[in-house]
């Protein structure tokens, strides 16, 4: 069952948690972001964000699972319980399985367009084609939203989808240490070795053309780091600086919660936490900042990349590929950078994929391996209206679950963890066992600073935007009434999801009577067991 299940060694937890973060954003929304919200000056309330949200809700979501799975739960419905002896905790605890869901419905078929572009850049499928019209049509052939003379249809695509959720679906069902932790002890180092090596080249194009010195590497690196202070009293860079935290960090995902629950009462969560935070971060700034956007500079300009940037599909599957070909050695880099982004892309898919079959596992008594092919099934089924019916479902699925829902439910924990809980309780959990002595000032971020940070980034949002995206106008407004109803199909069907999921908690509950939910294990924690450094 799931409950005896644990990471096998520290180090294979902070990879495993690193992976769970370090994700396509890292590498495709952050530069887009801080280019398009002032450069350098965008860092300020992102730095700001990740001091004041980002590393004290991390440990918050660290603490929680550690909590819950002391009783037998690794899914926020569980844990939430634990949290709040309400009948209503549990389905609140159903948006952990919500969020994860979702965005895994998507984000596994976008990671499998990195697997299919690794194959097609090294055998040069689209070599010999290095305008970005031709590049655009290749990506838009494969997506199967056009036939032209690279494609006839999707079934490229769908290829490198089935292949890539076959994957996920093995990993998952080889359990905690056995899966998810041996993927994350090779695959984080493979990344950072791409990643690098990508750095490293980026780094040393120079000036390609002497004629235009504008088109430079530092020309592209100032493109983002370069301070635009006009931006800074800009609420919206705000909020774009506190949603990109989110976003990289997997906070309001349900997916920190549900890792951390596979740890023991004295296991360290303070300096572990801290140490995942920062790889991200290292990931994010360093060798984020350095690849995409200074790249395209090169080639493209300053004026003509901001273009480009404002849409991380094009920047990652459409400009790239035009860089690699102007390049000695390309295709060798072309696949580095193709094979970065799966790799990113399924250490973070396998986390959102986790919660469910913790829940499946723990609350219905499934096994792994047909809780495994239950959450396959699951994710293929949903992700039919995503692959054909792209890209309003996509975007509506993003946008609720992957953008508006993180912060709605990471606001829901932290009142539930600092004010229902209780902060001195909650201090407690996440002082417990610590490696590190975590500063006092954190108390009070957590109790005061960073819930009234939300409720002002929630309140501004749900003020001024949130009822144009409901009702579809201003900038939300859909292109055609087709377009219009596509994305009430989508909404509709989330809706079904949701209301799916709290049906199946409310199931899983009803079964468990009597039983777990009502016995010993809710009574007393299990012993604790130090979590070894390393084993072979």
């Amino acid at each position: 069952m799931s409950e005896q299940e644990k990471w096998a060694t520290r180090v294979g937890l902070v990879l495993a948690m690193a992976g769970n973060a370090v994700g396509l954003g890292n590498f495709l929304r952050f530069p887009v972001q801080a280019a398009q919200n002032g450069g350098g000056a965008f860092m300020i309330p992102y730095f700001i964000s990740f001091l004041l949200l980002g590393i004290p809700l991390m440990w918050m979501e660290w603490a929680i699972g550690r909590y819950g799975g002391g009783y037998g739960h690794h899914s926020s419905p569980g844990m939430f319980e634990r949290l709040w002896n309400n009948p209503m905790a549990k389905y609140i605890g159903a948006l952990g399985l919500f969020m994860p869901l979702t965005v895994m419905v998507y984000y596994t078929y976008v990671e499998s367009w990195s697997l299919g572009y690794s194959l097609f850049t090294a055998t040069g499928r689209y070599w010999g084609n290095a305008e970005l019209d031709s590049t655009k049509d290749f990506l838009t052939g494969y997506q199967g939203l056009a036939t032209n003379e690279y494609f006839s249809g999707i079934a490229w695509a769908y290829v490198f989808f089935i292949i890539t959720m076959v994957l996920n679906v093995y990993v998952l069902s080889r359990g905690v240490s056995g899966g998810i932790e041996l993927v994350a002890r090779y695959a984080l180092p493979a990344l950072f070795l791409f990643a690098v090596i990508l750095v490293v080249r980026v780094l040393l194009l120079g000036t390609p053309d002497p004629a235009q010195p504008e088109f430079s590497v530092s020309e592209g690196l100032g493109f983002i780091w370069n301070p635009d202070f006009r931006q800074i009293s800009d609420s919206a860079t705000w909020l774009a600086a506190a949603g990109q935290i989110f976003f990289t960090l997997s906070l309001g995902m349900g997916t920190i919660q549900c890792y951390s629950s596979y740890l023991s009462e004295n296991d360290d969560i303070a300096l572990t936490g801290l140490a995942t935070a920062s790889t991200n971060e290292f990931a994010e700034v360093v060798l984020g900042g350095t690849l995409a956007i200074p790249a395209a500079v090169v080639f493209f300009g300053v004026e003509r990349t901001k273009e480009l940037a404002a849409n991380s599909f094009d920047l990652a599957f459409a400009v790239m590929p035009v860089l690699f070909q102007q390049l000695p050695a390309g295709q060798l880099f072309g696949t580095l950078w193709f094979g970065l982004l799966f790799i990113a892309g399924i250490t973070s898919s396998l986390a959102m994929g986790q919660p469910l079959m913790a829940f499946l596992q723990d609350e219905l008594k499934m096994s792994r391996q047909k809780a495994a092919i239950t959450l396959g099934v699951t994710v293929f089924l949903l992700v039919q209206p995503v692959i054909f019916i792209m890209p309003h479902f996509m975007n509506e699925f993003d946008f609720w679950a992957g953008t508006f829902g993180l912060v709605i439910l990471a606001t829901i924990e932290i009142v539930l963890f600092t004010w229902v809980f209780g902060i001195h309780r909650a201090w407690d959990e996440i002082n417990k066992a610590a490696d590190i002595k975590v500063p006092i000032f954190f108390k009070y971020v957590l109790q005061f600073i960073a819930p009234a940070m939300l409720f002002v980034i929630l309140g501004d949002y749900f003020y001024n935007t949130l009822p144009d995206v409901i009702l579809l106008r201003g900038d939300s407004k859909p292109s055609s009434p087709e377009a219009g109803q596509m994305i009430q199909l989508a909404r509709l069907m989330l809706v079904g999801m949701l209301v799916g999921l709290c049906a199946l908690v409310g199931l899983a509950w009803k079964k468990q009577s009597g039983s777990d939910h009502g016995g010993t294990l809710n009574e007393m924690r299990r012993e604790p067991s130090t979590l070894p450094e390393e084993t072979d």
